[in-house]
């Protein structure tokens, strides 16, 4: 760990705990990384538009939202200055240090919440030692907290050691929406990357155990449909009306009859639906919004391609409309050999760790793919990394944790790792 106290950072990832924010509201947890980062000597740092391409954010909430988000982090002691250059939902930020010749080495964290209400139990350490969620519905359930507080604690460790090149951290917003990676990756930032590694605690992996490269990204995309027919009396004129709720009942039955493909899994899910006003009354809206996976973009295109034929065909069936819409969406990718090799390489020398494994399987869905594409297709190398802790509640629960003491072992693998190719390796530009 770098000389910093590790009180501090176990500080810093309490008081990101009792801030929860959702995605493009990260206002407080963005205010409280750039005013740590101003106290390390880098040589750049991005806030706001200027860590994001803006035309490329997806499903930003509605400005109302946005701005009592935005209050809500003033009135916790964002710095002020901060919150004006995050206007309209631009959050996160890229922490750029250049330490001399050398190859440019990027590390990923996200930085959001969900909306789980958290446990208030005794046996639930957050609740028991006074860092429990201060925003009612809404909690630091995967671990993101933790993520953010590796980049800051592995950016100091790295700088105190003798790397040579340039470490770009990117604290990125809306990961949970699928939303936020891809306009960090194309905000121009990551174009000079050489070496990029991402992060993730737990995914049931226990304390200890470093996963050195995990594969099995599901493609995804997250869609909302809206249908709209037309109101009438249930009872004296149901002819009369156009029923958006069959139309929407219809279209999730068949979503889930989407085929299997030879080429590898898929997987639909109406997560949300609702529509009508009451009881009487011939349903003019509704909604379903949803989502489709495959183990491949092309596989997630193909079953996206089906699901946009049946909304659109459950609306003509029920003579209503549909507007479909994109909420967010991230493609599949691998992690590279080469740097999977370094982790590993590292991570057997790291105290505290007592088991390295070679391949892990997400099964799920990261929009840290867009970054590591972003880095492979301009010819360098990415890699994404399990930190294991003994959460004990699955992540999106209201009981999950994570052992801080595994943050210093996340720190000191990544920390080593960057410092390692620091001195270069084969297959990047």
């Amino acid at each position: 760990m770098p000389v910093h106290d590790g009180d501090e950072y176990c500080a810093f990832r309490r008081d990101l705990h009792r801030h929860p924010e959702p995605a493009w509201c990260e206002f407080y947890t963005t205010s409280r990384i750039v005013s740590a980062l101003r106290e390390r000597d880098l040589t750049e740092l991005h806030v706001g538009p200027d860590a994001l391409a803006t035309g490329d954010r997806m499903n930003v909430p509605a400005d109302d939202e946005l701005a009592e988000w935005e209050a809500r982090a003033r009135d916790a002691g964002a710095d002020p200055a901060v919150l004006d250059r995050m206007t309209g939902g631009h959050t996160g930020c890229v922490a750029v240090a250049e330490r001399g010749d050398g190859p440019v080495v990027g590390l990923r964290v996200d930085i959001d919440a969900l909306p789980v209400t958290e446990s208030d139990e005794q046996f639930h350490l957050p609740a028991r030692e006074g860092f429990r969620s201060e925003t009612e519905g809404y909690m630091h359930a995967c671990g993101h907290d933790a993520h953010a507080t590796i980049g800051l604690a592995t950016l100091d460790a790295v700088l105190d050691s003798a790397f040579s090149g340039t470490l770009k951290v990117f604290f990125q917003p809306g990961e949970e929406q699928v939303a936020g990676g891809r306009p960090m990756a194309e905000s121009g930032h990551l174009d000079d990357v050489d070496y990029l590694y991402a992060v993730h605690v737990g995914l049931d992996h226990p304390s200890g155990e470093i996963v050195c490269g995990i594969d099995g990204f599901l493609a995804v995309r997250h869609f909302r449909a809206d249908f709209t027919g037309e109101s009438a009396h249930a009872g004296a004129r149901p002819e009369a009306g156009r029923n958006a709720v069959q139309a929407m009942a219809a279209a999730i039955q068949n979503l889930y009859g989407i085929p299997r493909h030879a080429d590898g899994p898929t997987r639909v899910n109406a997560g949300l639906v609702g529509g009508g006003t009451a009881t009487n009354v011939i349903p003019a809206e509704s909604y379903i919004e949803g989502e489709v996976r495959g183990a491949t973009t092309e596989l997630a295109e193909y079953a996206s391609e089906h699901a946009d034929r049946i909304l659109t065909s459950a609306a003509a069936m029920h003579d209503c409309d549909v507007e479909i819409a994109t909420k967010g969406e991230a493609p599949s990718a691998k992690s590279d050999d080469a740097l999977a090799d370094v982790i590993g390489a590292v991570a057997a020398g790291v105290e505290g760790v007592t088991s390295v494994r070679d391949r892990g399987d997400l099964g799920g869905s990261e929009d840290a793919t867009y970054m590591m594409q972003r880095v492979q297709d301009r010819g360098g190398l990415a890699c994404y990394v399990g930190v294991g802790t003994d959460h004990p509640s699955g992540h999106h629960t209201s009981e999950f944790d994570v052992v801080e003491a595994d943050i210093e072992i996340g720190v000191d693998v990544l920390a080593g790792a960057i410092r390692r190719v620091g001195d270069g390796i084969g297959g990047a530009s």
